[in-house]
Protein backbone atom coordinates (compact mmCIF):
# COMPACT_ATOMS: atom_id res chain seq x y z
CA UNK A 1 0.00 0.00 0.00
CA UNK A 2 1.33 3.29 -0.90
CA UNK A 3 0.08 6.50 0.92
CA UNK A 4 1.07 9.87 -0.41
CA UNK A 5 -0.37 13.47 1.22
CA UNK A 6 -3.16 14.44 -0.57
CA UNK A 7 -2.33 18.05 -0.81
CA UNK A 8 1.05 18.95 -2.75
CA UNK A 9 1.79 21.08 -5.89
CA UNK A 10 0.66 19.73 -9.12
CA UNK A 11 3.83 19.22 -10.65
CA UNK A 12 5.06 17.11 -7.88
CA UNK A 13 1.58 14.83 -8.37
CA UNK A 14 2.70 14.27 -12.01
CA UNK A 15 6.27 13.52 -11.29
CA UNK A 16 5.08 11.21 -8.43
CA UNK A 17 2.53 9.14 -10.69
CA UNK A 18 5.71 8.34 -13.02
CA UNK A 19 7.82 7.83 -10.04
CA UNK A 20 5.54 4.90 -8.83
CA UNK A 21 4.71 2.99 -12.20
CA UNK A 22 8.59 2.94 -12.68
CA UNK A 23 8.55 1.82 -9.71
CA UNK A 24 5.87 -0.61 -9.65
CA UNK A 25 6.91 -2.19 -13.06
CA UNK A 26 10.93 -2.89 -12.23
CA UNK A 27 9.81 -4.23 -9.05
CA UNK A 28 7.21 -6.69 -10.90
CA UNK A 29 10.07 -7.35 -13.41
CA UNK A 30 8.64 -5.42 -16.28
CA UNK A 31 10.30 -3.70 -19.12
CA UNK A 32 9.83 -2.18 -22.16
CA UNK A 33 7.34 0.20 -21.84
CA UNK A 34 6.17 3.52 -23.18
CA UNK A 35 4.67 6.07 -20.68
CA UNK A 36 3.07 9.10 -21.43
CA UNK A 37 2.39 11.94 -19.48
CA UNK A 38 0.48 15.23 -20.22
CA UNK A 39 1.95 17.86 -18.23
CA UNK A 40 5.12 19.10 -21.00
CA UNK A 41 7.41 20.47 -17.97
CA UNK A 42 7.79 16.39 -16.24
CA UNK A 43 9.00 15.37 -19.38
CA UNK A 44 10.73 18.26 -20.25
CA UNK A 45 12.67 17.53 -17.11
CA UNK A 46 12.67 14.27 -17.13
CA UNK A 47 15.07 14.27 -20.80
CA UNK A 48 16.96 17.37 -19.58
CA UNK A 49 20.67 17.03 -18.53
CA UNK A 50 19.80 20.13 -15.98
CA UNK A 51 18.97 19.03 -12.22
CA UNK A 52 16.43 20.73 -10.81
CA UNK A 53 17.26 21.35 -6.53
CA UNK A 54 13.53 20.72 -5.90
CA UNK A 55 10.78 18.11 -3.77
CA UNK A 56 10.09 18.27 -8.05
CA UNK A 57 14.09 17.33 -9.16
CA UNK A 58 14.30 15.10 -6.63
CA UNK A 59 11.56 12.63 -8.00
CA UNK A 60 12.69 12.95 -11.41
CA UNK A 61 16.12 12.03 -10.81
CA UNK A 62 15.13 8.94 -8.92
CA UNK A 63 12.41 8.59 -12.20
CA UNK A 64 15.65 9.17 -14.08
CA UNK A 65 17.43 6.11 -12.18
CA UNK A 66 14.44 3.41 -12.66
CA UNK A 67 14.26 4.19 -16.26
CA UNK A 68 17.91 3.91 -16.93
CA UNK A 69 18.48 0.52 -14.68
CA UNK A 70 14.86 -0.90 -16.16
CA UNK A 71 13.87 0.74 -19.28
CA UNK A 72 16.19 0.13 -21.91
CA UNK A 73 13.84 0.21 -24.63
CA UNK A 74 11.51 2.44 -23.45
CA UNK A 75 10.58 5.97 -23.90
CA UNK A 76 8.33 8.85 -21.84
CA UNK A 77 6.34 10.89 -23.61
CA UNK A 78 4.20 13.73 -23.76
CA UNK A 79 0.58 12.62 -24.42
CA UNK A 80 -1.35 16.13 -23.90
CA UNK A 81 -4.38 17.18 -21.62
CA UNK A 82 -7.47 15.47 -24.73
CA UNK A 83 -5.38 12.36 -24.97
CA UNK A 84 -6.09 11.67 -21.07
CA UNK A 85 -9.73 13.40 -20.03
CA UNK A 86 -10.52 10.07 -18.06
CA UNK A 87 -7.35 10.53 -16.19
CA UNK A 88 -7.96 13.98 -15.52
CA UNK A 89 -12.16 13.44 -14.57
CA UNK A 90 -10.79 10.75 -11.51
CA UNK A 91 -7.98 13.41 -10.80
CA UNK A 92 -10.55 16.03 -9.77
CA UNK A 93 -12.55 13.91 -7.65
CA UNK A 94 -9.90 13.02 -5.33
CA UNK A 95 -10.63 16.77 -3.85
CA UNK A 96 -13.38 15.36 -1.96
CA UNK A 97 -11.41 12.12 -0.58
CA UNK A 98 -12.42 12.92 3.46
CA UNK A 99 -9.44 11.60 4.06
CA UNK A 100 -5.74 13.92 4.60
CA UNK A 101 -4.28 10.87 2.70
CA UNK A 102 -4.59 9.28 -0.34
CA UNK A 103 -3.84 5.06 -0.29
CA UNK A 104 -3.44 3.15 -3.62
CA UNK A 105 -3.43 -0.77 -3.38
CA UNK A 106 -3.03 -2.04 -6.46
CA UNK A 107 -4.44 -5.31 -7.01
CA UNK A 108 -2.41 -8.27 -8.04
CA UNK A 109 -4.04 -9.21 -11.28
CA UNK A 110 -3.39 -6.19 -12.95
Amino acid sequence: MVSFPSVFPFEVGEVLGLFEALQWLSDMSFGNFDFEIDYKITCDAFYSRKEVVSEFGHIITSCKYLFTAFFTNSRVEFSGQQANAIAHALARETRFLPSSATKFHIPSCI
